[in-house]
């Protein structure tokens, strides 16, 4: 019994990439010539899309946090990450952490989050720590 719970508590947690890398833009292709066998993705890359979006007019500023995740496991996921906005001085003037949750496999999730961010001008999105976990 004890086995089973471990067991269980460690598929649950998943593993956690506490790496900081520019967030993604684009979406990733991933070719493979025939007979090829693709090696199973990595939880960070179910985010598929983590960008800036501006939205301001009329002199309002209005700049908005996008993504897009696809959930690539086999389980119901929960995801949460952590992010930092950078200026070209390589100063942090925005960090914060996001929230996805109870993605159904294969489906694709898309979520906004407004910013206190005055200009997107010269600013880089860094993910600075990523988690996928198996929702009940």
């Amino acid at each position: 019994m004890v086995v089973i719970v471990i067991v269980v508590l460690v598929v649950a947690s998943g593993g956690k990439d506490e790496s900081t890398t520019p967030a993604p833009s684009a979406t990733p292709t991933a070719k493979t010539k025939q007979g090829q066998t693709r090696e199973p993705s990595s939880e960070r890359s179910d985010l598929i899309s983590f960008k800036l979006d501006d939205r301001s007019q009329a002199g309002i500023t209005n700049i908005w946090l996008v993504w897009t995740i696809k959930n690539s496991s086999s389980e119901k996921s929960n995801y949460s990450w952590d992010w930092e906005a950078v200026d070209a001085d390589g100063t942090r003037v925005e960090d914060g952490s996001q929230l996805e949750t109870n993605v159904q496999p294969g489906q694709t999730a898309r979520g906004e989050y407004p910013t206190t961010l005055k200009s997107v001008k010269g600013i880089k999105l860094n993910v600075t720590s990523f988690d996928r976990t198996a929702s009940y």
